[in-house]
């Protein structure tokens, strides 16, 4: 069984992910066990807090639509295991396929398959996007000195 650590992370990156690119990671496993909808996929908005400097008090930013759903494995009979999918927008599919996922990685037959072909690419893809946002943004770094002009 996983921790509440591994669940977060996979649920961030889950959340995270570019939808073609999940999308196509999940179309790779081949056959999936069935699932059915214990929640459907539904629009609604969350309030996005903020902090002063990253350290203040907390106030609220404001809100952004979230997209969120939960699904209920159908082929495990001896558990009843659900996923839940929460993501940013509006992506119907998008939180089917992030609350499928958590299903499959609760589930002791598929969590190590599901976390080698699809949490870990999602999390190397993730990484080196936002590596590639670091060069860029260091690129256009601008370093200001002031010269001393005559001796006076």
């Amino acid at each position: 069984m996983a921790t509440e650590m591994q669940r977060q992370t996979w649920m961030a990156t889950l959340a995270k992910a570019e939808l073609k690119q999940l999308e196509g990671l999940v179309n790779k496993l081949g056959t999936l066990p069935s699932y059915s909808f214990l929640r459907s996929p539904e629009i609604g908005l969350a309030m996005v807090r903020g902090r002063a400097g990253g350290t203040g008090e907390p106030f609220n930013l404001g809100e952004i639509t979230m997209t969120r759903c939960v699904v209920q494995l159908e082929s495990q009979p001896d558990e009843t295991l659900a996923g839940f999918g929460y993501v940013a927008g509006r992506s119907h599919r998008h939180a089917e396929l992030a609350a499928f996922c958590d299903a499959l990685l609760q589930s002791d037959q598929w969590s190590d398959r599901i976390q080698a072909e699809v949490i870990q690419p999602l999390q190397i893809a993730s990484q080196e996007q936002q590596e590639l946002k670091q060069r860029q943004t260091a690129a256009t770094k601008v370093n200001f000195f002031t010269m001393v002009r005559g001796e006076g």
